[in-house]
């Protein structure tokens, strides 16, 4: 700030002017305002002591108008000036009054200080000069005035900065090491303000793991004049623990030589508390986002498997529904065809009888009867798969039966294949049908044959399972199983799913019909068990059949062969078939027996013979015929005549669902041994209940002759 800009309080520098002889007030005055100032006259000298201020530049007074006066206030107001201020006075004497000859005039420069003199009387460019000097000086100082106002407002700024931001200020002398402190800088090391901070004091503060590092900055500052900036903790004189952070720069003397670091300092403890806990709690937020992850994962895999369950459940069911359609559409063709092969096998069998001397026609009639066999071969197979063949169910044991077909199975696997058997001692009987099973264990060991062209092993087995909330076909129980695995070509994926379906073989063209495994299933489920099947591709394949154990062990009767044989006789029976040809045809047989017959070809026609008064020994009937079923008829008869024993024909293993009367089955297709068999037994039993066996089966006889031979039991 220069010229009158300086100058706080007019547009021009006053001049504060007391002379009051004569005209040099006038004089004064107009030299004043010529050298650039505004001239103020004071009418005495107590109003020019209360008229001095920082507003004034220059002070005029005569000699002789202070000579005697109390100057006490106008020194005052001297020695009370700022440190900038230091107003000039010009005095003007008489002729050899100064200072060197004038002892009032040297007191008046101790008094006033900056007093230049001047002699009157002097020309008027020299009080001009002097004025005009007076006033440049006066004018520096206004300037050293505004520049420490300046300075003072950047250190209150700077103060207030430091204390809004709580930060401590500090210098270190780098020739004596002496540090200063600010209050702030104390408090965040532990001290009181009024407290001595020392370089040492601040070093032993620091944390002993960090206060290597905190040195090496200092040096690294020091050497290369690079910022320094650390984070470092804290170990207050209480033995509190705190974190400190710091900054500073060097400061360099003209010549570029290190003199000072100034820095501040802040107390971050309470920042890194929030940083410890957001820490601890981003960690507890990853573990809870794991283990979140962890649970949909989970969760994820669950419902994949629920999903994996239920579209195998699904398939299971759709698999099941189409083996229960084929079953169903085969066990009807099955009953047809039995049918027809009642009709064929009965009239050939008769047909023997009478061309029983003529040799050519007897062997066309073997070779008839034997094609017809087959057939009713192949109807077993299928009924056996749709689950409606006749079984007689009873405990066996199948150890036994396993052993009883020894020789058997190793005859038809012939000598390249070596064959193991593996029959514990103790084991439940099983509740089967024992032919059956012979047969099914018969088609499971050729099937492993033929797996095994070049030869192999083949092993038997059985054990005892037990199977409690299976989620399969099986119920909870007890299980016999008996195993047949080889060391086969074995199967895939595709061909094992395939391998239960009727027709379906692996086998060429004239080496198998595809009903075995089909048949044996058929069986398995019909003896409430299952059959379930194992193979890869190299491997071999294992078939197991799941059989009901039981420890039921029933007595046979005594005698009960010669009461059936005493008990057929010429009988009168009623013959009750809706099918004419298989009604002649058993018509024909019973004649052939010797029995007297009536032929009636419904329900409601062999009811209108019974009630008519007829008697009759027995009554043989169909069970499905239109309009009124062979256990319908069986039931209105019975009211009529509740001794009249009633023998009833099917073709099927299992009545239809909600037949509840029990009577004694004939089934189909049947030859004349048979029929004269199940005649015996039905007229033996009279009208006693017949029992059904364990699998709700009654049927014929276990002993009587099958109608195909071991050799077309196999596949």
């Amino acid at each position: 700030m220069t010229g009158i800009a300086a100058i706080p309080s007019s547009e021009k520098p006053k001049a504060l002017i007391y002379t009051p002889a004569g005209r040099d007030a006038w004089v004064a005055g107009s030299l004043i305002e010529e050298a650039g100032l505004a001239p103020i006259a004071a009418a005495d000298l107590a109003m020019f002591a209360s008229s001095l201020g920082d507003d004034v530049a220059l002070g005029v007074l005569t000699e002789e108008a202070v000579r005697s006066t109390d100057l006490r206030p106008i020194a005052a107001w001297v020695s009370a000036q700022p440190s900038w201020s230091d107003l000039p006075f010009i005095v003007l004497t008489m002729r050899g009054g100064g200072p060197e000859r004038n002892p009032a005039a040297a007191r008046l420069s101790e008094v006033l200080g900056n007093v230049t003199f001047l002699e009157r009387p002097f020309h008027a460019t020299s009080f001009i000069s002097i004025a005009r000097t007076a006033l440049k000086g006066r004018l520096r100082q206004y300037e050293a005035r505004a520049q420490l106002e300046a300075l003072g407002e950047g250190e209150r700024r700077l103060q207030t900065a430091l204390a809004a931001g709580r930060l401590g200020a500090w210098e270190l002398a780098l020739s004596s090491m002496a540090l200063s402190a600010s209050a702030t800088c104390k408090a965040i090391f532990g001290r009181d303000a009024d407290d001595d901070l020392t370089r040492d004091d601040l070093i032993a503060s620091i944390h002993p793991d960090d206060r290597d590092l905190v040195l090496a900055r200092l040096r690294r500052t020091i050497n290369t004049g690079r910022d320094y900036s650390i984070e470092h903790r804290t170990i207050w004189p209480d033995g509190s623990l705190h974190w400190t952070e710091v900054h500073a720069q060097l400061y360099t003397d003209r010549y570029g030589s290190a003199r000072k670091l100034v820095g501040v300092c802040s107390d971050t403890t309470a920042r890194k508390a929030i940083e410890e806990n957001l820490r601890r709690l981003n960690e507890n937020l990853e573990e809870r986002v794991r283990e979140r992850t962890r649970e949909v994962n989970a969760a994820h895999q669950t419902l994949l498997e629920e999903v994996a369950q239920r579209e195998r459940a699904e398939e299971q069911l759709r698999q099941s529904q189409k083996m229960e359609a084929i079953g169903q559409l085969t066990g009807g063709v099955a009953h047809d065809f039995n049918n027809l092969l009642m009709v064929v096998l009965g009239n050939l069998e008769l047909l023997g009888k009478h061309v029983a001397g003529d040799a050519k026609a007897t062997r066309l009639v073997d070779g008839a009867l034997q094609g017809a066999r087959r057939g009713a071969a192949l109807t077993q197979r299928l009924l056996a798969f749709a689950r409606q063949q006749d079984l007689q169910v009873k405990p066996v044991d199948l150890a036994e039966l396993v052993s009883g077909m020894n020789d058997l199975l190793r005859r038809s696997v012939g000598s390249s294949i070596r064959v193991e058997t593996i029959l514990p001692a103790t084991l439940p009987p099983a509740l089967v049908d024992a032919n059956q099973l012979e047969l099914a264990l018969l088609n499971l060991v050729v099937n492993a044959r033929d797996a095994m062209p070049e030869g192999g092993t083949l092993s038997i087995s059985l054990r005892e399972e037990h199977v409690s909330g299976d989620k399969s076909d099986l119920g909870d129980g007890s299980y016999v199983v008996l195993g047949v695995a080889d060391s086969g070509i074995g199967m895939d994926a595709v061909t094992l799913k395939k391998a239960v379906e009727p027709f379906f073989s692996t086998k060429e063209v004239g080496k198998g019909t595809g009903l075995g495994l089909s048949m044996i299933h058929g069986l398995a489920v019909q003896l409430n068990g299952a059959l379930r099947l194992r193979s890869e591709p190299g491997l071999g394949t294992t078939a197991e059949l799941w059989l009901p154990a039981t420890a039921w062990r029933p007595e046979e009767p005594a005698g009960s062969e010669v009461a059936i044989e005493q008990a057929a006789s010429r009988l009168k029976i009623l013959l009750v078939d809706d099918d004419a040809l298989i009604a002649m045809s058993s018509v024909d047989m019973l004649e052939d027996l010797g029995h007297e017959v009536v032929e009636a070809n419904s329900g409601s026609q062999a009811l209108e013979l019974i009630r008519s008064g007829q008697h009759f020994d027995l009554v043989i009937t169909d069970y499905s015929m239109p309009g009124m079923t062979g256990e319908q008829l069986a039931h209105a008869a019975r009211e009529i005549d509740p001794e009249l024993p009633i023998l009833l024909a099917t073709g099927y293993a299992d009545l239809p669902a909600g037949t509840d009367f029990d009577l004694p089955r004939l089934g189909k297709p049947y030859n004349q041994a048979q029929l004269t068999k199940e005649i015996a037994k039905a007229m033996a039993s009279g009208s006693a209940p017949v029992l059904r066996s364990a699998s709700g089966a009654g049927g014929s006889d276990p002993t009587a002759p099958h109608v195909f031979s071991d050799a077309q039991r196999t596949l």
